[in-house]
This record gives structure tokens, sequence and C-alpha cells, in this order.
């Protein structure tokens, strides 16, 4: 499948319109519901597919947000081979009290996954607290960049941002 191809496929299966609250306190008229693409087997296996060679070299654990980074990075590391992690946005005060469940982050290359980055802000703060866990975090990988600063604000804390798609290329492929 060409990237246009996956393109315009994520744009059929999640793209909508109308009044949204993001995340960030911003309110968009477009939105992509990653849970739609990220609940379609099929569909989510072709973006892990495309997203692996985008992995950098080195990396030792891939580490998916709560909640929509969890399906991704399960995804990726099923066509990487490597190991994952799953963080919380806070840990659990229960059992474990981990932040990050799954594979051991402490002196570890990792690289942070996400969904669809807006602002960057749940990135910037799952980093700091995986660094303070000891985790080595130079990047993170996303299925979607809605290229609204974003990027910027991951560089600002040196995270270089990797996507896939960006919003031009949705908007190019409908």
């Amino acid at each position: 499948m060409t990237h246009s191809d996956l393109a315009r496929r994520i744009h059929a299966v999640s793209h909508l319109t109308g009044t949204f609250s993001l995340r960030s306190g911003r309110t968009a008229t477009e939105y992509f519901d990653k849970y739609r693409f990220e609940g379609d087997p099929v569909l989510l296996d072709e973006i892990a597919r495309a997203m692996a060679p985008l992995v950098p070299a080195g990396i030792e654990v891939l580490a998916g947000l709560e909640m929509g980074g969890i399906p991704v990075v399960t995804a990726l590391g099923r066509h990487t081979g490597l190991p994952c992690a799953f963080v919380r946005k806070q840990a659990k005060p229960y059992g474990t009290c981990r932040l990050a469940e799954g594979s051991e982050v402490a002196g570890r290359r990792v690289l942070v996954v996400e969904d669809v980055v807006t602002s960057g802000g749940q990135i910037v703060l799952s980093t700091a607290e995986l660094r303070a866990l000891g985790a080595d975090i130079n990047a993170a990988l996303c299925v979607i960049d809605r290229e609204q600063g974003g990027a910027e604000a991951l560089a600002a804390e040196g995270i270089e941002l990797i996507s896939l798609l960006t919003a031009t290329d949705l908007r190019d492929a409908s």
C-alpha cells in the first residue's frame, strides 16, 4: 500500500467534520477519530507496517502512551520485534504502582509512540516522567501530526517528532 493510499484509507475511516474540543483546549472544525483507525485491525496493521521503517536505529523499547498509543505500539511491536512499555498518564495507586508497565525503560533507548499529536503536551509530560525513571528519549513517533505546534513544542524539550502522516497529507488525500 502506498503512502497516499494509506492516507486516503485513514481519511475515509476517521475524518469527521463539526465542532470538536481538543485536549490542547483548542477547538477544531475537523477531527481525525483515532479510535476508528485503531479499532480496525487490518488498517492498524497497515499503519504499523508503514511506521516500522520510521523507528530510529538503536531503539530498544517502544513506549505507547495511554490510551491511543497503546494499540499503535502493540501493532508496531509486532512489525519491529521490539518490546513495548505501556505508559499511564499517572502511576496507578495499587498493584505494581508503576507509570510504565510491560518492558523496563530504565537505562534503555526508548521511542515514545502516540496516535495523534496536536500540541505535543502529553508527550512532553510523559517523556519527562519516563526520563526521571532513567529512560533515554530523544524522539517520538506518531501516526498523525495535526501540524498545530506539536513538533516545535517537542523540539524545545529535545524530542524529535517523526510522523507517518500529517494533517496536510490527509487533506490532500481526500
